[in-house]
């Protein structure tokens, strides 16, 4: 189920060259699960933003965007106190498996914001976390240091080796020799492919796509499964391995 509300903006800082952090105050109670999304509509644009909560308590709620088109150059500009239009408790998250005892969680450059609250859930369950965060370059990283903080083990790669592990997120995790039961991930559908086709494990995927409605009114970000198509916004972003068809 979805709300709209209007949020006020409490804070609005770049955290590299292009990822931004949006703290915003207001009503967090339908965002009940950790990979959930909000819509955001902005004036003067046709079609709402969608942007993956990275957290929330009960009064604000954590957004990370990267400015890649108009629209998010548009929020980049605003200021605490201005307010903005929201659809909350969008889309299906993570659910933690009960069986999974030593979890690893995989993300990708702008992927990396679901995985914070999944973290911090985990943890507060007594559950280990592991976590391999993915990026082209060094100037990319973000969440590392607030990842460690939380109590994460982190693994850090860039693909041009100028930080961490030279390579992918799957170069990490082979050349770590990291040991799991069961992974969660989020990032470019490259990556999601790749990591899919190099571990044995099961886990879930939060996909990334581009939303017309971002509540499955309009079938525009559909994905093919072994159990019929199924809408990202709606029936995702979160997607078992094992029913995703390549």
């Amino acid at each position: 189920m979805y709300k709209k509300g209007i949020y006020r903006i409490l804070e609005n800082v770049p955290l590299t060259d292009a990822v931004w952090r949006m703290r915003l105050e207001g009503d967090t109670q339908w965002i009940t699960a950790s990979g959930q999304f909000v819509n955001i509509a902005l004036e003067g644009r046709y079609l709402r933003r969608p942007i993956s909560v990275c957290d929330c308590d009960e009064g604000t709620l954590t957004l990370i965007y990267k400015v890649v088109g108009d629209g998010t150059a548009q929020m980049s500009r605003m200021l605490p106190g201005m307010e903005l239009d929201l659809l909350t408790g969008l889309g299906n998250g993570f659910t933690p498996k009960a069986t999974s005892h030593r979890p690893l969680l995989v993300g990708g450059g702008v992927g990396v914001p679901p995985l914070y609250n999944l973290a911090r859930r985990l943890l507060a369950a007594d559950i280990p976390v592991q976590v391999v965060l993915g990026f082209n370059t060094a100037r990319e990283i973000f969440y590392e240091e607030e990842f460690r903080a939380l109590g994460c083990e982190v693994t850090v790669a860039t693909a041009d080796g100028s930080r961490g592990v030279r390579g992918f997120v799957t170069t990490a995790i082979a050349g770590r020799g990291l040991e799991f039961d069961y992974f969660y991930a989020c990032g470019p559908l490259p990556m999601l492919r790749a990591l899919c086709e190099a571990v044995p494990q099961d886990g879930q995927l939060s996909f990334e796509e581009r939303m017309g409605c971002g509540f499955g009114a309009c079938m525009g970000c559909s994905c093919k499964t072994k159990y019929g198509n199924k809408r990202i916004c709606k029936e995702g972003p979160v997607l078992e391995k094992g029913e995703i068809i390549w």
